[in-house]
């Protein structure tokens, strides 16, 4: 069993800063993601994290008072690198402050980390100053793939590992976050994303080394809704 220390317990506003506010799902309107951007900049989040289609009106409409975040290659993460190449060039032209791409799970599957590696270098070049957050989707991954992702990500010069995608069956734990905190390069910060459900899961995953939460929930909760 996971266990955090308790004795400095978070402050509301702490963890806030700490959340990229999503709206990822298909069905999603401009009308809701306005509403989420709105009640970023309210809460004080790190960022809104929104589909691609949405990031140059989410940015004017935003303009510097709210970091705008999207996804690329998502949610499978099997596009071709140069099409991913192609996203994340496209979505910084809109507007977008920072990338969080997905990896091909089959090329892990395959052994062949040295294709992934060279596909998170590419996207991270394509990004320049931009932060770089890799989605490796834990839930399909064993511990093994799981640590040589660790060390992978590291190398590629990206700025964050993440954990999920929300869309692969399974979320954030506290396992993984535990496993990334022991195994990521010192430059390297982490993402828990996926299935956060409570202000007390967020506390957890923050002292168990997570610099940012994707999720939808936390806010909702601040507001009374959840």
């Amino acid at each position: 069993m996971i266990k955090v220390n308790q004795e400095h317990r978070l402050t509301q506003e702490e963890i806030l800063s700490k959340v990229d506010h999503t709206l990822l799902t298909q069905t999603a309107t401009w009308d809701e993601i306005k509403a989420i951007c709105d009640d970023a900049v309210i809460y004080g989040t790190a960022s809104v994290c929104i589909p691609p289609s949405f990031v140059k009106k989410a940015k004017e409409y935003v303009g510097d008072k709210m970091k705008i975040c999207t996804v690329i290659g998502f949610p499978n993460g099997y596009s071709t690198s140069e099409v991913k190449v192609f996203e994340t060039r496209q979505a910084l032209k809109d507007g977008a402050d920072e990338i969080d791409m997905v990896i091909s799970i089959g090329t892990v599957k395959e052994g062949k980390y040295d294709r992934v590696l060279k596909e998170i270098r590419d996207i991270k070049a394509a990004c320049g100053s931009h932060i770089l957050k890799v989605i490796i989707e834990t839930c399909l991954l064993t511990d093994e793939e799981k640590i040589n992702l660790c060390h992978v990500v590291t190398d590629s010069g990206a700025d964050y590992i993440k954990t999920s995608t929300g869309f692969g069956g399974g979320g954030a734990t506290f396992e993984d976050v535990k496993l990334f905190a022991e195994n990521i390069g010192p430059g390297v910060k982490i993402k828990a994303a996926g299935g956060i459900a409570s202000m007390e899961d967020a506390e957890k995953f923050i002292e168990l080394g997570a610099s940012r939460l994707g999720t939808s929930r936390i806010v909702k909760i601040v507001k009374g809704e959840m």
